[in-house]
């Protein structure tokens, strides 16, 4: 079995283009989200410790508050829930040797977009042409 030793994002950057989804590259990213995901389902259970809480005591202003923090709070725990099986989709797709390639087109989604969204699944002209396609997805300007 071959070590490879972790790059940096940097140095991910600076190798060329036929190096892409190379070992390094891969271990890399493979190392990024299972960090990721285990800061993640820290998060999560931290979340949970919140929001089970308890009761707040006290005048209808504490009791509101404590309501929108709730509130808040589930919305967070909701969106970070949802990330989840994204990180799982994206180790998977690491281990089949899909990974960093778009599922739409088959090219290469590129590092500086992995780097930024390593659960990322489409390209860029992919992920724009998806937006046009569902206006729930469109920016809002």
């Amino acid at each position: 079995m071959t070590v490879v030793s972790l790059l940096n994002p940097q140095q991910l950057l600076a190798m060329p283009e036929s190096d892409y989804m190379n070992p390094a590259q891969q271990a890399f990213f493979h190392q990024r989200l299972l960090e990721e995901q285990q800061k993640l389902l820290l998060h999560i259970d931290a979340l949970k410790l919140d929001i089970d809480g308890g009761e707040v005591s006290g005048d209808e202003a504490d009791k509101a508050a404590r309501e929108e923090d709730l509130r808040l709070l589930f919305r967070q725990l909701d969106r970070e829930s949802r990330l989840l099986p994204k990180i799982a989709a994206a180790l998977s797709r690491l281990h089949n040797g899909e990974f960093g390639y778009c599922l739409e087109t088959g090219e290469p989604i590129g590092l500086p977009r992995l780097l930024l969204r390593p659960t990322a699944e489409l390209g860029i002209e992919a992920k724009t042409a998806q937006e046009m396609r569902e206006p729930h997805l469109r920016k809002r300007g």
